[in-house]
């Protein structure tokens, strides 16, 4: 012990030594118990140092190896019968149902208030439906008098926005805001703050902010462009069955609420870990479309010759989630899944006339807020219109 002391490095060397000494103490156990009276040739390159073989007297030969192995048997003999090290699981953090209300008072307040924002968005946008007609028609007024420059770039991307559909102008910003935070997480300053805020695990400190935040956050691109490919191709449909307000209200709504599911069922099986990514929230999205439209066609991007009916397709995959979610399987988070499809399907046969036509009451308390600053300020209807 002195020599390994006067070594530079010894002590570190020491401990893991010792470790690896707990750590095989059963194998080297059985080893003594057989006949050895060594230690194992790979325990010693473990441990990083030995000591040097020195050729033994003749005469001493018979006593040291008598004595050893009697030595050997002995320990092996208690290490065998009182070990004095156990694995242990590690520590798991608590799974206290209690730490769910903050999450579910969370959900309940955010989904409120989405569905109330996009009611006021669709009163305001009713309002200014009369002004924005005139301005596009002096728009076209003043396109027709002022020259046309060709190759102009801002043109150009005009008349492609405008080719695009409703539902596809409305998940653009979608898309762009998991863009820019697919590049923030390829920024090595920003690794803890991403980590803490956008991805959602009930272990972690931060508990509500990322139940939102994960729904834009995309560490792989293969995962990030699966996924608003699919968004993009529901968005058409979703957007012109529900209108612009209510889609993105669903849509905000779904991740919290999956988010939400996955916790649950985290603290349920203990199974914890990180999540991230908008899958619960599209997954909303397709079953709210599947159960409106349950006889539209569908296929695969990659096997466009195979089709099968929007039924079958969510079927399919709540059947896939759920066995994910009873088996374990961990490539997925099946329960975010599951939450997101099975709201987007209560919405579609409940929520709709539970919550959207319920708005009334309250856009009629925005328009006498709107307008009690005086006669100048009034106008504008109730909030009607727009969607089912």
């Amino acid at each position: 012990m002195n020599q390994l002391q006067r070594l530079p490095g010894s002590n570190m060397a020491w401990r893991s030594c010792s470790v690896l000494l707990r750590l095989t103490r059963e194998e080297v156990s059985r080893t003594g118990v057989r006949g050895g009276s060594r230690w194992p040739h790979s325990f010693q390159q473990r441990c990083g140092f030995k000591k040097a073989t020195r050729k033994p007297e003749p005469k001493k030969v018979e006593e040291e190896l008598h004595s050893t192995h009697s030595e050997s048997s002995e320990a092996a003999h208690r290490r065998t019968s009182t070990p004095s090290w156990e694995p242990q699981a590690p520590p798991s953090p608590p799974r206290a149902f209690s730490g769910l209300v903050r999450p579910f008072l969370f959900t309940v307040g955010f989904t409120g208030c989405s569905f109330g924002s996009a009611a006021i968005w669709q009163y305001e946008s009713l309002k200014s439906r009369v002004q924005s007609y005139f301005d596009e028609v002096r728009a076209d007024w003043l396109e027709r008098v002022r020259p046309q420059k060709q190759g102009d770039i801002r043109k150009e991307i005009n008349q492609w926005w405008n080719s695009l559909s409703e539902g596809q102008r409305t998940v653009s910003g979608i898309i762009a805001v998991n863009a820019l935070v697919f590049c923030c997480w390829r920024v090595p300053s920003l690794q803890r703050v991403m980590i803490k805020y956008f991805t959602a695990n009930p272990a972690s400190k931060a508990l509500c902010s990322p139940m939102l935040l994960s729904t834009f956050s995309h560490f792989s691109l293969f995962h990030m462009a699966a996924n608003m490919y699919v968004l993009w191709s529901f968005s058409t449909s979703a957007v012109s069955m529900l209108g612009r307000e209510q889609f993105v209200a669903v849509y905000l709504s779904a991740g919290v609420v999956s988010s939400f599911v996955s916790y649950v069922c985290k603290m349920a099986t203990g199974r914890f870990g990180p999540s991230l990514g908008a899958s619960g929230a599209i997954m909303t999205i397709l079953a709210a479309v599947c159960t409106k439209m349950p006889e539209a066609k569908l296929a695969i991007i990659f096997l466009p010759m195979f089709t099968f009916t929007a039924s079958n397709a969510l079927k399919a995959i709540v059947a896939m989630d759920t066995a994910g979610l009873v088996l374990g399987w961990k490539f997925f988070d099946h329960a975010a899944h599951l939450g997101g499809a099975l709201f987007g399907i209560w919405y579609i046969l409940y929520g709709h006339e539970l919550i959207w036509k319920n708005r009334e009451p309250f856009v009629k308390i925005w328009h006498d807020l709107r307008t009690r600053g005086g006669p100048g300020r009034g106008g504008g209807g109730g909030g009607g219109g727009g969607a089912v």
